[in-house]
């Protein structure tokens, strides 16, 4: 670390961890990953705060750790934001080319995206994100860049992203108020999508299914472009409550039998294989089979999967997307839980990790992070903050309706 390094954080608070990567910006226009780091988080449930003094006292903690090492980090943050109450909402914007020789430029892109935004919404509902579906130019239509082209009408499809307010800005005070700048929220599927899916992928069609603790995301792409996406309440403690239940044990030991013991397909366990409760939690009696939790376990993922699959069913995707489906997330990390996603959904699945082709790393240790489907996110968010400060990235033509019109946190 020297003096005049630029730092930026990934933030990602869940309702059981934060986490967090600290990225150093170079010259030679790569990010270098320096660090990652994890711990417990209170007081958040569904994604939003819920116990103020709790929340602030873990943030407070963890970002108090980091300022130890990065001081200047904590100016650069960027945001993961999930909460139960986000949902896309296609709009569509309409302009005419302002040049007077009909030549469409980056100004007439960025207010056609403005004017996709011009639609009523709650007073308790704020826009996050305009993700520009494709572009229209007097009605040829399926453009994804019009600048240069010649037309007088400019039209875009858009995929807006709006989220309950009070639980974004109760996020943001806390931050805030713990020394910490936000420079962009970013809805956690799409962070995760930057970190775990290419090109190719989005082209022929994937879904992104991001399983929290208490929350489970979808995000579809197709043509190179988000679909469709939908946040729904449930995710992995709800597999371990039901174990507790079932097992007659606390949650902790249930949390600690489901990754240690459990797995997403009865079938594959051995019918015999015992778990000797007492050795998990000292108050509990008696030993169950391997299977019997994994029994439990599956029985839950397979309707968390049947919900997803309505879902797709709707926008007429089910077992319809070339690239399958793509799992993140902690609750992802279970045994053979690729095998059931196949069977209920119809489609290939795989774990996603992080690729760190264009990054640099300080510490080889955090490959282990970038193969790890939790911290895909916090990965996601420190590429994306790095995507807009660069000039030479990929997704330059969408920071200004990805981030700089952001809620005005992207400065211009």
């Amino acid at each position: 670390m020297t003096n005049n390094s630029e730092y930026l954080i990934g933030l990602d608070i869940g309702c059981s961890s934060i986490k967090a990567v600290v990225g150093e910006l170079g010259r030679d226009g790569r990010v270098t990953l320096v660090k990652a780091i994890k711990s417990p988080m209170r007081g958040m449930r569904r994604g939003m705060i819920d116990d103020a003094k709790e929340a602030a006292g873990a943030v407070n903690i963890f970002l108090s750790s980091i300022r130890r090492d990065f001081p200047l980090s904590l100016k650069n943050i960027y945001l993961n934001t999930g909460t139960a109450q986000a949902r896309g909402v296609m709009s569509r914007g309409i302009v005419a080319v302002s040049r007077a020789d009909d030549e469409v430029s980056h100004y007439d892109t960025v207010e056609v995206i403005r004017a996709s935004q011009e639609i009523k919404l709650p007073s308790n509902r704020i826009v996050i994100h305009a993700v520009t579906r494709e572009y229209i130019v007097d009605e040829v239509s399926g453009i994804k860049d019009p600048v240069g082209m010649i037309g007088k009408r400019l039209e875009a499809n858009v995929m807006l992203i709006d989220v309950f307010s009070p639980a974004i800005k109760s996020l943001e005070k806390v931050i805030k108020d713990n020394g910490g700048e936000i420079k962009g929220m970013v809805f956690g599927p799409l962070a995760c999508s930057r970190s775990v899916l290419n090109k190719n992928q989005k082209e022929l069609g994937v879904a992104l299914i991001d399983i929290g603790f208490s929350t489970t995301s979808l995000a579809v792409f197709e043509d190179g472009s988000l679909l469709h996406t939908a946040v729904f309440p449930f995710g992995s403690s709800h597999i371990t409550n039901d174990l507790a239940v079932g097992l007659k044990i606390s949650p902790e030991a249930a949390e600690a039998i489901k990754f240690s013991f459990g797995a997403a397909l009865a079938k594959e366990m051995p019918p015999r294989e015992m778990i000797d409760l007492k050795k998990i939690d000292s108050r509990a009696k008696g030993s169950v089979t391997r299977r019997f939790v994994a029994e439990i376990i599956e029985a839950r993922l397979v309707e968390m999967f049947q919900v997803i699959g309505e879902d797709l069913r709707r926008i007429n995707r089910f077992g319809k997307l070339p690239a399958g489906i793509v799992l993140v997330g902690g609750g992802s990390k279970l045994p053979n839980i690729c095998d059931l996603v196949k069977q209920e959904l119809h489609l290939a699945a795989d774990l996603g990790s992080a690729d760190l082709s264009l990054t640099n790393l300080r510490d080889n240790n955090l490959s282990i992070e970038a193969d790890d489907p939790e911290w895909t996110a916090a990965l996601g968010l420190v590429f994306l903050g790095h995507d807009s400060r660069s000039d030479d990235t990929a997704y330059k033509k969408e920071v200004p309706a990805f981030f700089k019109k952001l809620w005005g946190y992207f400065k211009p």
